[in-house]
């Protein structure tokens, strides 16, 4: 009975617990088979301790090219999403005009679209327009693909925001621009924030989108899909690896800084 009485008491600890479990299970499984010196050209089965890979992480041909291109597009399309979904949601909260319930609708298209659909339709779009395939095709299909969740994060933060802290920085004499910088974009960062980290998570990931408009342009993630056809290097899980770690870091220094501006507010 003692026993049942702490399961019911800890229930919802233990399922998350679990799925927490659950969803860092494969980013172990990475990191674990970055240590791994296989004999032959898959890295499926664990055969012996090695850190050759950690030492030398470009040691594939092609594969730090690829992963510098699929950043600087993720980065690009970060900026280019992030400024203009940031002042489209700006737009869609604070302003009333025509056509703002179906641009509200439309908004959620691509989150909902399936990616196959879309790049097809960009494809077409592309070769309809005479542009030719490669960094700009992509970066234009990121762009337009990670809007959409930029949109909604900034608007989700907007829409909570009181407009009366607005209005009490120009009763004390502060401009539109000084009210913006000072006033409305503090409040607005962290969904900005938050619509800027998925874009690029987005974007550096896509797979789908970019075969379809890349033409012989290589990014990590089809280079990583073309290795697997031939064999999968260690260092691909290096870069994962390290790309997870890079990611926890940025969440827990955002929690820290989180910690600290509260203990400064009190």
């Amino acid at each position: 009975m003692a026993v049942l009485r702490w399961l019911r008491r800890n229930l919802v600890v233990i399922a998350g617990l679990c799925t927490l479990a659950y969803l860092l299970l494969p980013n172990v499984v990475v990191t674990v088979f970055s240590f791994n010196k296989p004999k032959g050209r898959f890295n499926y089965s664990w055969q012996e301790f090695s850190t050759d890979a950690w030492r030398d992480p470009c040691g594939v041909a092609d594969m730090c090219g690829s992963l510098s291109l699929s950043l600087q597009i993720a980065a690009w399309a970060t900026i280019g999403a992030t400024v203009l979904g940031t002042m489209i949601a700006f737009a869609l909260v604070r302003y009333r005009f025509r056509a703002r319930g179906a641009i509200n609708s439309l908004i959620f298209l691509p989150m909902a679209m399936p990616e196959v659909v879309m790049a097809a339709s960009l494809l077409t779009l592309f070769l309809n327009m005479g542009a030719q395939l490669g960094f700009w095709t992509v970066l234009i299909a990121h762009i337009m693909f990670c809007l959409s969740f930029v949109v909604t994060a900034v608007k989700a933060r907007v829409m909570s925001m009181d407009p009366r802290l607005e209005q009490a920085a120009q009763d004390l004499y502060a401009g539109p621009v000084q009210t913006f910088l000072r006033v409305t974009l503090p409040i607005a960062a962290p969904g900005i924030a938050a619509g800027a980290l998925l874009a690029f998570a987005l974007s550096f990931d896509d797979f789908i989108i970019t075969n379809f408009n890349a033409g012989s342009t290589v990014t990590f993630p089809m280079f990583v899909w073309g290795s697997a056809q031939r064999g999968t290097p260690v260092q691909i899980n290096v870069i994962g690896t390290a790309m997870f770690l890079v990611a926890v870091l940025l969440v827990l220094a955002g929690m820290l800084a989180g910690k600290r501006r509260n203990k400064q507010s009190r």
